[in-house]
């Protein structure tokens, strides 16, 4: 009996199997492959981060002509639309992964995502009052909300291992579009006008929705695949079948985590018996093991002191980078009489030292979170102050600037960014190798960076009005000194990160053996 339309659009966008005697979807290898899924990860933050700061440098120089608003309030409804986009971040962040928790698929919600991104910029394409700009900046958050919260909790189903490398190509994918987009921004508004920069956002979004939904999880792609214990290939009309014509194997475990399917709990990064006992692992969780997992893990969570040093680093962190997206492009324009092209080609100097991020996550899993996260924080401190001496239209100050930008990448969005991303599954997986079962059966990936998204965000929106309302009154040199007073809190926070000797212990890894989240 053919199925009906209904039950296959269903199974499309969830990626579940029909009925038993359904063929396996065509080129299941390729669209389950750790590298494709990688890359639609990737594309769906970088698109995320390109829609956000397109018109970073453009809001100040079309708000009054787009929407009509006085010259003299536009410092303010900048940082108010940039508030508005961290506050729907904020909220939508944990719904976002609290659901992607319990869904049996990942791919559903990062579909819904993506309506929104395409709903909030057709808004800010064509809003020309306050309310439909801010109405898109807020669909924009929510959009992002589930980018992240999902998009990086699917990053650790599918590589367990390595996450700090993982999470550094996401840093460059979150770079890359930071560092592109004011650019781009500004160059195509001064050239062409306001909604030719929104021809590229529509362009971007038509490819990520072919990615998106193409994607098939390898806990997905599973349904299809038969294992035994070991490296065993599936056989049948039902298994994977590579470019060659021939059945590919997909290791169950143990294996190099290029083609490492998570998926069943046995297997699952932070399922309640994801551990091997061949890797010096805890075992399999057992019947009375699960029976004492946390009644609440999601509380659990934001009990762990690495968790909560993580948290507070990223805010701080936030804070810091959302204030600069505000202040930069009106600072450059009325110190250095930039126009919109200068000031978003300003941000490349932060964003460049952003592409040593995989490297830093390299170090990262092998001596674990916290020296790298607080060197960062560190190093900070007297750039930022340095900022202050930034205050004359000359040659001199423009080359100091451009300096300290591209010392400030190096230290927060490399040495900073990168392990606070890895330390939430450090963290996760600790007090899972400690106590199998302890975050239940669903595991508790997605409410986990939908926390770390809603910390990014408040850190944003705190950020963001505080630069705003510190460079219209005090000035410029204050901000400075302000936010290096926040990077010596964030120095301070985390020295909380766990050390490499509190890492689970995967296979191939240097860390010594696991220890208690908490």
């Amino acid at each position: 009996m053919t199925p009906s339309y209904p039950a296959r659009v269903r199974a499309f966008l969830s990626g579940s199997r029909i009925d038993p005697t359904s063929k396996p979807p065509s080129f299941l290898a390729l669209r389950s492959s750790t590298l494709f899924i990688v890359l639609t990860v990737c594309l769906a933050i970088f698109t995320d981060i390109l829609c956000y700061g397109l018109i970073v440098p453009v809001i100040p120089f079309s708000l009054s002509v787009q929407a009509g608003v006085p010259e003299n309030q536009v410092q303010q409804w900048t940082a108010i639309l940039l508030a508005c986009y961290n506050a729907a971040l904020f909220v939508g962040s944990p719904v976002a992964g609290f659901y992607a928790d319990r869904t049996s698929s990942r791919r559903l919600p990062l579909l819904i995502g993506l309506l929104a991104l395409a709903a909030s910029t057709l808004l800010l394409c064509l809003g020309n009052t306050v309310t439909l700009l801010i109405l898109g900046r807020l669909l924009q958050g929510l959009s992002a909300a589930v980018v992240w919260s999902v998009g990086l909790a699917l990053l650790v189903d599918t590589k367990g291992r390595n996450v700090g490398q993982s999470m550094g190509y996401v840093s460059i994918a979150m770079s890359v579009g930071l560092l592109i987009s004011p650019v781009i921004g500004g160059a195509v508004y001064a050239a062409e006008g306001y909604y030719a920069v929104f021809y590229i956002a529509f362009a971007v979004i038509a490819c990520d929705i072919v990615l998106r939904l193409v994607l098939i999880e390898k806990k997905i792609a599973r349904q299809w695949v038969d294992f035994d214990g070991h490296h065993s290939i599936a056989t049948g009309p039902d298994a994977i079948v590579g470019s060659s014509g021939q059945s590919e194997p997909v290791p169950r475990s143990g294996g190099d985590d290029s083609s490492h399917v998570p998926g069943e709990k046995n297997d699952l990064p932070g399922s309640p018996g994801r551990a091997g006992s061949d890797s010096g692992r805890a075992t399999a969780a057992t019947p009375d093991e699960l029976q004492q997992s946390a009644r609440h893990p999601h509380l659990e969570l934001i009990k762990s002191r690495r968790i909560l040093a993580v948290l507070l680093g990223v805010v701080i962190e936030a804070a810091i980078v959302f204030g600069f997206d505000t202040v930069v492009p009106i600072f450059v324009r009325d110190t250095f009489q930039w126009n919109s092209t200068a000031a978003g080609l300003v941000f490349i100097c932060v964003m460049v030292p952003g592409f040593a991020s995989p490297l830093v996550g390299m170090l990262t899993d092998r001596y674990g979170a916290r020296w790298p996260a607080v060197a960062g924080f560190a190093a900070s401190v007297p750039l930022l102050v340095c900022l202050r001496f930034v205050s004359d239209n000359t040659l001199e100050h423009k080359i100091l600037l451009c300096a300290l930008l591209a010392l400030l990448g190096a230290t927060l969005l490399a040495l900073a960014n990168t392990p606070l991303m890895a330390e939430m599954t450090y963290a996760i997986d600790a007090q899972e190798a400690s106590q199998p079962g302890f975050w239940g059966e669903n595991g508790v990936y997605g409410i986990a960076y939908g926390l770390w998204t809603t910390a990014f965000a408040l850190g944003g929106t705190i950020g963001s009005i505080m630069s705003g309302y510190l460079h219209a009154g005090p000035g410029w040199a204050t901000m400075a000194w302000s936010l290096a007073l926040w990077s010596f809190v964030g120095a301070v926070v985390t020295l909380g990160l766990g050390p490499a000797s509190s890492k689970p212990k995967y296979p191939g890894s240097a860390a010594s053996p696991t220890a208690c989240a908490g």
